[in-house]
Order: C-alpha cells, then sequence, then structure tokens
C-alpha cells in the first residue's frame, strides 16, 4: 500500500469506518512465489464470516477525460501484470481467498449519486466510490487495451453486469456494525 497514493489512503479510511480487519501490505518489494518475482497486492482484508479478499487498488476519476471535456465512462483497465499477480496470490492462498480489483473512483465535487448507492464515502474533502470485480472474471472477460503497455480493460457493459460493492463480499453486519 502507497499512504501517498490518494486511492489507497481513502480505500484504507473505508476499511476503517466499516471495522473490517485487514493488511496494508507493503509494495515496495516484489514477493517470490514459486522462485518467481510476483506484484504485491494492496490489501488483504479478513472479514470474520467471509473469505479472505486479496485486493488490488485501481484508483480512477469519474468522470474521466481532460477538464472541460470530461468523459463518463468508467475506466476499468489494469496492466496484465497486477491481474497475473493476482490471480497468483489467489491460488496460493487457496479457496479461501477472493482476488479483487478493487476500482476507486474519485468522484467529481458536482456528481450526485443516488443516496442508496452502496460504497460511496468522503475522504479528505473528495467523494469516492468502489466498485470490485473477482479477478478470475476479469481474466475471463478482459480484452487488451494497449499492447504497448501491456495493459487490460473490460467493455463497459460486461463491467456494468459483473462490478459488485465490496460490501457484496462481506456480510453486512460487519460492514455496517450497529
Amino acid at each position: 500500500m502507497d499512504r501517498g497514493n490518494h486511492y489507497e489512503a481513502a480505500f484504507e479510511a473505508f476499511l476503517r469506518e466499516r471495522h473490517l480487519p485487514y493488511i496494508a501490505v507493503d509494495e515496495t518489494r516484489r514477493t517470490e512465489l514459486g522462485g518467481a518475482a510476483v506484484k504485491s497486492l494492496d490489501f488483504l482484508v479478513m472479514p470474520d464470516a467471509s473469505p479472505r479478499l486479496l485486493i488490488d487498488i485501481k484508483g480512477r476519476r469519474f468522470p474521466g477525460g481532460p477538464v472541460g471535456k470530461p468523459r463518463h465512462v468508467w475506466e476499468t483497465w489494469s496492466t496484465r501484470d497486477d491481474v497475473d499477480g493476482l490471480t497468483r496470490w489467489q491460488a496460493r492462498l487457496g479457496p479461501d481467498a477472493v482476488g479483487l480489483l478493487a476500482f476507486v473512483y474519485a468522484l467529481a465535487p458536482d456528481l450526485r449519486l443516488p443516496d442508496d448507492t452502496p460504497d460511496v464515502w468522503s475522504f479528505r474533502d473528495r467523494s469516492y466510490l468502489c466498485r470490485t470485480v473477482p479477478v478470475d472474471s476479469y481474466r475471463r472477460w478482459m480484452r487488451t487495451r494497449s499492447p504497448r503497455w501491456d495493459t487490460v480493460c473490460l467493455p463497459g457493459d460486461v463491467f456494468r453486469e459483473i462490478a459488485q460493492p465490496l460490501s457484496d463480499f462481506a456480510p453486512a453486519d460487519i460492514l455496517w456494525p450497529a
């Protein structure tokens, strides 16, 4: 986890607000799995009644694009290395682990979402929205975005169908304690 990255810092605040136990992973060095280097994930989240969640944060803005010409598209790109690394972590930690790509969107100040939108929170005067995609689903549907940068993405209709709030992966009584 990079606390200088506002998306990752905001996500950590999100976990704390919901009293979810987690470990923020030091990403400064790659770890070796089976003798080969693997990209580190950002968080290991361990709700009491759920599988362990292996989370890689993908910080994006919504809407994206240049100032004055916003693009109202939920960006879903990642590097192939991120997807491969998360897949390897999930395989290594076994059937009680779920790898998730967490798309954390910094929302434009004038953007209004319905009041009942799950997983919206504020941090340091910004609003954020989190949508997650299990790495196995992401891998199944991903398409090459840039061969040069080795990035991949999901088609927009697929993302809208399979993306879920993080709260779907942990019981409500754990995420929203009384």
